[in-house]
């Protein structure tokens, strides 16, 4: 039985581009997909994202993790600014080019200045990633 060489479509899927400047613009587009509770970010890997052995490279994976997390602490804060003071990935799986990767994020506590965050990736249902990280939200004037 042969592969489906059809290329995945996120539109198609429900999921629409979120444009963004800065360092996503460059090795994006995200993609994003509101859900019952919560928002869902994805990248469709392509080769700019792979590495000498063949598989999505995990700082691009830690990039997809950075910005869903800080989406998720920036909408927990009422849209204030937050910086990334800490992220901890533990990789599950590879992903490859070609393959869908999303992320959920949830806010697992938050005080004044800090935003816990937990990730989760991963490709067809099957996790390849999980991430905590902290959020630090930035004074007005920062």
């Amino acid at each position: 039985m042969e592969a489906d060489a059809s290329p995945f479509d996120p539109a198609h899927h429900g999921w629409t581009q979120r444009p963004l400047d800065g360092f996503f613009s460059v090795v994006g587009p995200l993609w994003a997909r509101r859900e019952a509770d919560a928002w869902a970010y994805g990248l469709l890997a392509d080769a700019r994202h792979g590495n000498r052995a063949g598989l999505v490279h995990g700082g691009m994976l830690m990039t997809l993790i950075d910005q869903a997390a800080s989406a998720v602490a920036w909408e927990a804060v009422d849209r204030k600014r937050c910086v990334t003071i800490q992220l901890d990935t533990h990789f599950i799986a590879a992903s490859r080019p070609g393959q869908f990767i999303e992320a959920r994020s949830r806010v697992a506590r938050r005080t004044a200045e800090l935003v816990f965050v937990q990730t989760s990736l991963s490709v067809q249902g099957a996790e390849i990633a999980v991430a905590s990280g902290i959020m630090k939200v930035m004074r007005k004037n920062s």
